[in-house]
């Protein structure tokens, strides 16, 4: 690898989930010659899906190119992200340049509402994944998906798989295994529930409820932005 700084910029948006940026933030800092930026249309300060506050944002428009540009995801995906040409202009144009254009969870349906995801393999959230269909994507549920230049990561904590990925794609496994020893990234979870094929029925049932109560607004949204997009 040069010595050439590597930066990556994280498009962020009102209502973004936290963990879906903080975890592949934590692991690409320790990148050599990284630069981790947050960005968004506005800049100044995001408040996420959780409620914490982030300064010290960027504007999007003053980011003149990068190497990697990441969109996480969060309710604010269907509800801001999608619905804002302008936010989804700086993807096309920082993408149209970018040596990896990436997502974690719900971000992936982000890139598809900017037109970077038709005929290509892409992660999504698994209670979200088919809404990537609408985009010209093809849903795939692996943790990780690489297409190309294209790298999306799956559901919220996916992120860190995916960082340690894109990592290696930047620096080589050597780096990407040392900054995995150094957070400790051994996952042992207590329970094998973190995907509906192993969850036990009665908490599938009761996430899909919890969930259910957004998916007529999140459809309706993604449907809308997907026909903006086909008409150009």
């Amino acid at each position: 690898m040069s010595d050439r700084q590597t930066v990556i910029v994280f498009a962020l948006f009102p209502g973004v989930t936290q963990l879906d940026f903080t975890g592949p933030y934590q692991m690409l800092c320790a990148l050599p010659g990284a630069s981790v930026i947050l960005a968004s249309r506005e800049g100044g300060s995001i408040t996420s899906n959780e409620g914490i506050t982030f300064a010290g944002v960027r504007r999007l428009a003053d980011i003149p190119a990068c190497d990697v540009v990441c969109v996480p995801g969060g309710r604010g995906v269907t509800d801001t992200a999608i619905k804002d040409e302008m936010f989804l202009g700086e993807l096309r144009r920082l993408a149209s340049t970018a040596r990896y254009v990436t997502s974690v969870c719900t971000g992936s349906l982000a890139l598809g509402a900017a037109g970077l995801l038709h005929g290509k393999r892409a992660a999504c959230h698994w209670a979200w994944r088919d809404l990537l269909v609408p985009f010209g994507a093809i849903p795939a549920a692996d943790r990780v998906v690489r297409d190309g230049n294209v790298i999306t990561g799956g559901g919220v904590t996916a992120g860190i798989d995916f960082a340690l990925t894109l990592a290696a794609e930047i620096a080589g496994e050597e780096t990407a295994q040392a900054i995995q020893l150094g957070i400790e990234y051994a996952p042992a979870p207590p329970f094998n529930a973190g995907v509906p094929e192993t969850a036990p029925p009665a908490i599938l049932a009761r996430v899909r409820e919890r969930l259910g109560g957004m998916a007529e607004k999140r459809r309706g949204a993604v449907e809308a932005a997907a026909a903006r997009l086909a008409a150009g």
